[in-house]
């Protein structure tokens, strides 16, 4: 039995699907829930107060991270996944088939679950500081090797999960080097335009690029933002804050990895679970 029920505009779900992963491919893999419900509706040409439109949409936002096109973030942020880029098109009759695969596996993972393995814990654990620097090492050398517009579009999903709004990725030629725009909220009253540069550096950024960014910001905002994988030279931090200049503030690699392990952007967090039976407590009894 499909779940296919029309729309009051005579769409059907399905009728969105393809429509979402093309507007995620447009905003560069990444977007807020109502900043996707709202285009996709825009680049259908519908009315955004038909009714149960906004529902139907939300559906089949639903369905295609069900079935593994796209994800959310806990900040609200939709992307496409690996199979997501791959593809602007599916095949409805065949979402039916992987639904009912679904709903078929889980009946039988639940009769099947096993009871829970102990986790072990060698002792000698690996020293944290150790730890730290391997993941970082790890993560620094996968940003230095990504594509160019790919780390752009990394920065452009940063920023999203940061709270910004409209992000858009520009990287225009002979543009003074500003890769993309957005809008900054503040406690939900004030907003203002800022201008980002990403740099995906191995050494430092020097002040002439904080001042060629300045310069080409004059007149289109107030403030600028410079993301980079390496790090800033003590004149560069000087020229960001300098007194009477348009503030500029920097993002440098071991801030951008903090932030991306605190967002989860590709990097995780494992807890592991220590079981321990405390024989003194059944002795107490």
């Amino acid at each position: 039995m499909t779940e296919n029920v029309s729309a009051d505009d005579g769409l059907r779900r399905d009728d969105f699907l393809d429509p979402i992963l093309a507007t995620l491919h447009e905003l560069g893999g990444s977007a807020s829930r109502g900043e996707l419900k709202n285009k996709v509706i825009e680049n259908m040409g519908l009315s955004p107060d038909q009714t149960k439109l906004g529902y139907n949409v939300g559906f089949s936002i639903s369905r295609l991270k069900r079935l593994g096109f796209i994800d959310n973030s806990e900040r609200g942020v939709w992307s496409l996944t690996a199979k997501g880029w791959e593809t602007q098109h599916v095949d409805p009759k065949e979402i039916e088939r992987l639904v009912r695969q679904q709903r078929e596996a889980r009946k039988q993972a639940q009769t099947e679950k096993e009871a829970a393995l102990t986790e072990k814990v060698e002792n000698s654990a690996e020293d944290p500081a150790d730890e730290t620097a391997s993941w970082r090492e790890n993560l620094l050398d996968t940003l230095q090797n990504i594509p160019p517009d790919a780390f752009e579009r990394l920065c452009q999903r940063l920023l999203r999960e940061s709270g910004f709004i409209e992000v858009e990725v520009t990287g225009k030629s002979g543009d003074g080097g500003i890769d993309g725009h957005g809008i900054i909220r503040l406690a939900g009253l004030i907003s203002f335009p800022v201008l980002f540069q990403c740099k995906r550096y191995s050494g430092s950024v020097g002040a002439s690029v904080v001042r060629d960014f300045r310069g080409a910001m004059m007149g289109r905002a107030e403030k600028g933002l410079i993301l980079t994988t390496g790090s800033f030279t003590t004149k560069a931090r000087r020229e960001a804050t300098r007194d009477g200049a348009t503030p500029i503030d920097l993002i440098d690699g071991e801030l951008l990895m903090d932030k991306m392990k605190e967002l989860e952007l590709g990097v995780s967090a494992k807890m592991v679970e220590v079981v321990e039976v405390d024989k003194d407590w059944f002795a107490s009894i």
